[in-house]
């Protein structure tokens, strides 16, 4: 891989953020992101307290954070599953791109959501 691959690779991998209102409902996306090939990994961190204007007011709720490892080209399809699954009216999507990291983990987020990648 030339240098400019693996600077390619940083600037196509994001970190995506969305909440769940409970387990059940963030392992059943999150499940669906990696299945689909939208991910290629998703953390689960319960126990997020949330506080947030809705409506008019201001409203706090427990949740579950997903951490979304993924590339751009996969955020389209990604952003309309999430909406097509998720209970939230709005739900929370943040994708922020990645500077950098160990460049064989953020090739193996690339390889593991390219469409034509094996298992």
């Amino acid at each position: 891989m030339q240098a400019d691959d693996r600077y390619r690779v940083w600037m196509d991998v994001l970190a995506c953020f969305t909440t769940c209102p409970d387990a059940a409902i963030a392992e059943r996306i999150a499940r669906a992101f990696v299945e689909d090939r939208f991910a290629a990994c998703v953390n689960l961190l319960p126990g997020v307290r949330s506080i947030y204007r809705w409506d008019g007011a201001v409203v706090a709720d427990d949740e579950v954070l997903l951490m979304i490892k993924t590339t751009s080209a996969q955020l389209p399809a990604l952003r309309a599953r999430l909406v097509a699954l998720h209970p939230y009216e709005v739900p929370e999507l943040i994708a922020l791109p990645v500077a950098g990291g160990l460049p064989a983990y953020l090739r193996w987020i690339a390889d593991a959501v390219a469409p034509d990648a094996s298992a």
